[in-house]
């Protein structure tokens, strides 16, 4: 960040970027070309967590344009060259330019407040079939003539990270011309059949491992309680932005994100408590009246029949548990979708997300072929074989 400028949110800051430094360019010298103009995919201030910190590196007055194909192929060098030579050199106190994408960094850029040549900017030119592709790994039809968009099977949406769902719905679109939020609001959230099977699947995950942080804890392992409490407070957040139908971001923002949660206010104390908790009887007295306040807000969505709100004793042990099965069996029976459902009649293995922690698979869309064949088999019915 330059010593003159005054932190401003990124969204705000691009968005003024925009309308003040971009729009007229394009109204002026390309009024022929409809376009459409956002802050989506990567970036902490595409989430509006961005603080001054986040100014130091990949930050900065930028925008993304996306066009329709065959004004891309027409119009992209052009409008580029065109932006590199007649945008500010700053904007609001910060440069317009920026470093080259070090290849040694992961492409990470940083502002250049260099006077001289043209300016290295970052409107990004691209149309939205191409974002989506690079971005998803989804073929999205964005053609000459198309309605645009594409088939999203079951499958499609369990292999499509949270955290990458999130930044294409969030950010901030600032003109659309060709069908942007079209294309946010088809991906806006999990079809319910898939949300389903994700609520079971999450459930299960912490059902098998409620009666184990005792169990650790119980031959004097503390650590190894400490570790699986951990596990269930991740999880028992996760199924939080499930229940409240709001897509999670990426370990850096998870904690911020959710405890904007309305479950928040009455869980991040508990969760809190548990994870400073020295020893695993501890950990339960804390963890009890989170089992209870979630089953609440399960029976509150009305997706099953009623379910015990109340911990009770695994079997004989003095370990106090919430489900041992009862939610991710009775959330199953409610799925009828013909691809979800051979997936109910296995292991309740979720989503990518569920499944790994992976930064690379879960950023990385090269690994999608390979993850649908844990969702699909060779008869076409949408299971695994």
């Amino acid at each position: 960040m330059m010593p003159e400028a005054r932190f401003i949110s990124g969204l705000d800051l691009c968005q003024a970027f925009f309308s003040q430094a971009i729009e007229p360019v394009m109204s002026q010298t390309f009024p022929q070309v409809r376009y459409s103009a956002a802050l989506i995919g990567s970036g902490s201030e595409v989430l509006g967590f961005d603080t001054e910190m986040s100014s130091d590196h990949h930050w900065g007055p930028r925008a993304m344009l996306f066009l329709g194909r065959e004004d891309l192929v027409k119009y992209k060098s052009i409008i580029a060259q065109t932006f590199s030579e007649r945008l500010p050199r700053r904007f609001q106190g910060y440069p317009t330019g920026y470093t080259a994408a070090d290849a040694h960094d992961k492409g990470v850029q940083l502002l250049d407040d260099s006077d001289d040549g043209p300016i290295n900017h970052r409107v990004e030119i691209d149309s939205i079939g191409n974002f989506i592709s690079r971005y998803l790994g989804l073929d999205w039809d964005d053609g000459p003539g198309s309605a645009g968009g594409c088939t999203i099977s079951a499958a499609d949406w369990l292999t499509l990270p949270e955290q990458k769902l999130r930044s294409i719905t969030a950010g901030r679109v600032f003109l659309d011309q060709v069908g942007l939020e079209d294309m946010r609001k088809q991906l806006a959230y999990y079809p319910d059949d898939v949300w389903l099977y994700l609520l079971a699947s999450c459930w299960s995950a912490i059902e098998q491992d409620e009666h184990l942080m005792g169990r650790a804890g119980f031959v004097g392992d503390e650590v190894g309680s400490a570790i699986i409490a951990a596990r269930l407070v991740r999880n028992l957040m996760r199924l939080c932005f499930l229940m409240a139908k709001c897509y999670a971001p990426y370990p850096k923002w998870f904690g911020t994100a959710f405890a904007k949660l309305a479950a928040a206010e009455t869980l991040g104390p508990l969760f809190g408590k548990v994870l400073t908790s020295s020893s695993w009887e501890e950990r339960q007295m804390h963890l009890s009246p989170v089992y209870e306040y979630v089953a609440g807000l399960h029976n509150r969505l009305g997706i099953t029949e009623a379910l015990p709100q109340k911990v009770a004793p695994f079997y004989d042990r003095p370990f106090l548990v919430i489900s041992m099965g009862a939610f991710s069996r009775a959330i199953c029976c409610q799925i009828s979708d013909a691809e979800v459902l051979p997936l109910c009649q296995k292991p309740l293995v979720g989503s990518i997300d569920q499944l790994t922690d992976n930064t690379d698979l879960l950023a990385n869309p090269c690994w999608r072929e390979a993850l649908l064949a844990l969702y699909r088999d060779d008869s076409g019915e949408g299971g695994p074989s």
